[in-house]
Parts: structure tokens; C-alpha cells; sequence
């Protein structure tokens, strides 16, 4: 039996074991906002000290937290060093959308049926929790000599942008690796994706009594001409197509509206927030200007009518590095090896933290368990789930991966 045989067979002897240990961190809820996710951190620090590798704990400051609209948040590190050489990170993050309704199992349940795990975060990302706790372990049960580290990073700030998850860790210098591998899924490995524009925009009318509506400004309509000019944007938009696979053209949605006081009130103010998905190609300092001006141009058609702009979050588009190609190869590799096909490398219209790893030189890809699309696992939508074979089979290939890349 060769080294990648036994790395399989110790997955495939603790597999049952990997399962339990995902339903535990499905079980803890981390629905984000309202963004409560210390007590997942804390659990989490509580699994890995069972296996013997101890968490490093790096509470966000209270004032810095709040101000981004969450709760509590505590990031987690733990360093597997085993000689000279590079560090390989595996990150994934703990905070997920709040479940809606819909749900046919229980949302933190974490209840496996037919051969999959359902529960919110089962898909995106707590699976990936496991996967590199397992493959970690794995690789350390061979008792080989070893050439540099793993660092496993356990983050919780990715539906808010990654900038007190990931984003803080490195800019206080509490890591630094030498290459990232991030959750995602396993059919293909990812190595560019999207950035994201999230504006938001409150519209000024004047309230007024419905029954002497000349006496006010209504800001909704006010809103609809600025809606009507966005998506607009949106015929425009798909004339544009990126040269990246897997991604296709800009898309602008508006996700929320807010607004008006009552039925027979003429409403003062319409809050509108949107969200600008930008292709790698895209420069977001133009697209955020080209952004302000249609919406200041629609409000000037409107009499009375103001408008505030108010960035939100601007996420990079992620771009490959020169440096991920070792990532790129062992991944590809051993993930053909493992699934009996072959493995691409692809972009994503998502976005993710991982860019701000790539911001700093790190060069990073986006590889774990997970079907062949988002759609498939129904993450943040009901009844999200993993399919275990899935989750077993990744975790052989990021084990195979470190192995390569330790050795």
C-alpha cells in the first residue's frame, strides 16, 4: 500500500467519525446577521482539542464588530508545523445566511438521509471545517518526516465581506502562509472569481397626506426611476462576457427595499440596496463612479428628489498568481485520481474571501467538498446539504494535496 492508499484508507476508517464531528458544527447556529458566532468558534476549539490540536483564539474588538453589524466574533489558528518549509493554509468560514423558511429537515439538525448531511452551513462552509481537520489528521497519521506546516483558519466574517475574518488576521500579522487552499467545492478547482459592489442608496422625497399629495415629494417614485435606471445597466451589462470559464458577464441586483411610513402617507424616503457583481476584467473605481452617476442622473428627472450613496462592501475580483500553479497541480491530480475524471480549473461568479489572502501575494485556490454547482446544494436556500461521498472523497484529495506539497 502506497502513501495516498493509506491516507485513503485512515479517511475511509474514520469517516463515520468526520460525519459526527460535521453535524456537531452544523448543530451550533451561525445564521449571519444577526452574526452571534463566538459560541460556533468556541464549540469548534472544543472539537479540535479532542483530536490534540489546540485553537488559537483571536476575539474581533467589540466596537469593531458592532460597527459592522454583528454580534460576537472570535477567529480561530491552529499551526501543524512539522520542519522547514512552506505553510500550506486550509481556510473555510463559519457564518452563513439565516435558513428561511421552506425547510423539509431541520435547519441545524445536521440529520443525514439517503447519503446526505442536511443543515444549514452542510454545503457552505462547515463541510469544509472537516474536510481539512480530516485531512490534516490524515496526513499526520502516516508519522512521515514532514517539510513545513499546516495552518487551519476558521473564520467567520465571509458574508460580510472576510475583513474581520481573514482580512484581520493578516492585517495584524497573525498569519502569513505561504499558500491557501479555501472551501469550495469538488468538481472543480477554482482559481479566479467575481468581486462584488454593494451599495447603498437612501432616496429623500417630503411626507405628505395621501389625500393632498402636491403638498409632498413622493421619494418612491423618486426610487422607481432609479430602479428602472439600474436595471437598465443590466441590458448593457450583458453585452459584456468575461474571458474567465465559468463566469459569464456583470449582473446588478437589488436585493432589499425599504420605505414609507403608511398606506395613506405619500413616503419621505425609499431605501434601495444593491449588489453589483464585477467580472475579473472590470476596474471596481469605474464601476462604482458609473454606478453613482446613473443613480444621480435618475434622481435629477424627479423635482424634489435627493438621493445618498453609501458604499457598503467592495470586494476584488479574485485573479490568479503566479505562484498557485503546485496548488493547481496536485489538486487536479489527485482529484481525477479520487473521482475517476477529470478535475478543471474554473472561475466563479461568487465572491469570496480568498481574495484577500491573493491581496497580500498568497497565492490561493478554492477547492473542497461540495457538488458540481451552487444550485445543486441548495446553499442559502432550504434544505442546503452535502453529499458524504462527496465530502469523503474531497478530504482524500486535500490529504493527497498536503502530502505532495509537504513532503
Amino acid at each position: 500500500m502506497n502513501h495516498y492508499e493509506k491516507l485513503d484508507a485512515w479517511i475511509d476508517a474514520h469517516f463515520d467519525e468526520q460525519v459526527r464531528t460535521l453535524q456537531a458544527l452544523v448543530q451550533v447556529p451561525t445564521d449571519t446577521p444577526p452574526g452571534n458566532n463566538a459560541p460556533h468558534a468556541e464549540r469548534t476549539a472544543e472539537l479540535l482539542k479532542g483530536f490534540g490540536f489546540e485553537a488559537e483564539k483571536f476575539p474581533i474588538p467589540a466596537d469593531l464588530v458592532k460597527a459592522a453589524g454583528l454580534e460576537s466574533l472570535t477567529n480561530l489558528i491552529v499551526r501543524r508545523r512539522y520542519g522547514g518549509g512552506r505553510t500550506v493554509a486550509l481556510n473555510a468560514h463559519g457564518d452563513v445566511v439565516p435558513p428561511g423558511e421552506g425547510w423539509t429537515h431541520p435547519p441545524y439538525g445536521g440529520e443525514v438521509h439517503d447519503g446526505k448531511l442536511y443543515g444549514r452551513a452542510a454545503a457552505v462552509s462547515k463541510c469544509d471545517f472537516s474536510t481539512y481537520i480530516y485531512a490534516t489528521r490524515a496526513l499526520e497519521s502516516l508519522g512521515l518526516p514532514l517539510k513545513g506546516g499546516v495552518e487551519l483558519h476558521f473564520t467567520y466574517d465571509e458574508e460580510f465581506g472576510g475583513e474581520l475574518g481573514p482580512g484581520w488576521l493578516l492585517a495584524k500579522g497573525h498569519t502569513k502562509p505561504d499558500l491557501l487552499i479555501a472551501a469550495g467545492f469538488s468538481y472543480q478547482v477554482v482559481t479566479a472569481h467575481n468581486g462584488c459592489l454593494q451599495m447603498e442608496v437612501t432616496v429623500h422625497g417630503k411626507m405628505a397626506h395621501a389625500a393632498i399629495p402636491d403638498t409632498g415629494v413622493d421619494a418612491l417614485q423618486g426610487a422607481t426611476a432609479i430602479l428602472n435606471a439600474l436595471y437598465a445597466q443590466n441590458l448593457l451589462y450583458k453585452q459584456v462576457s468575461s474571458k474567465v470559464t465559468g463566469i459569464k458577464h456583470p449582473y446588478l441586483n437589488v436585493g432589499l427595499i425599504q420605505g414609507g411610513t403608511n398606506t395613506n402617507v405619500v413616503p419621505g424616503k425609499v431605501v434601495l440596496k444593491l449588489d453589483r457583481r464585477m467580472i475579473p476584467e472590470e476596474n471596481p473605481a469605474e464601476v462604482e463612479a458609473t454606478i453613482r452617476r446613473v443613480i444621480e442622473e435618475a434622481a435629477k428627472a424627479v423635482p424634489g428628489i435627493t438621493v445618498e450613496i453609501k458604499r457598503m462592501l467592495l470586494a476584488r475580483a479574485l485573479t490568479p498568481l503566479p505562484g498557485n500553479q503546485p496548488l493547481v497541480d496536485a489538486l487536479c491530480k489527485h482529484g481525477e485520481a479520487v473521482f475517476g475524471e477529470p478535475i478543471p480549473t474554473s472561475g466563479t461568479p461568487l465572491y469570496t474571501d480568498v481574495r484577500l489572502y491573493c491581496e497580500r501575494g498568497i497565492p490561493a485556490v478554492i477547492y473542497g467538498a461540495g457538488p458540481r454547482t451552487v444550485l445543486e446544494s441548495n446553499a442559502k436556500r432550504a434544505d442546503e446539504h452535502i453529499v458524504l461521498e462527496d465530502l469523503r472523497r474531497a478530504t482524500k484529495v486535500v490529504a493527497r494535496t498536503l502530502l505532495d506539497l509537504l513532503s
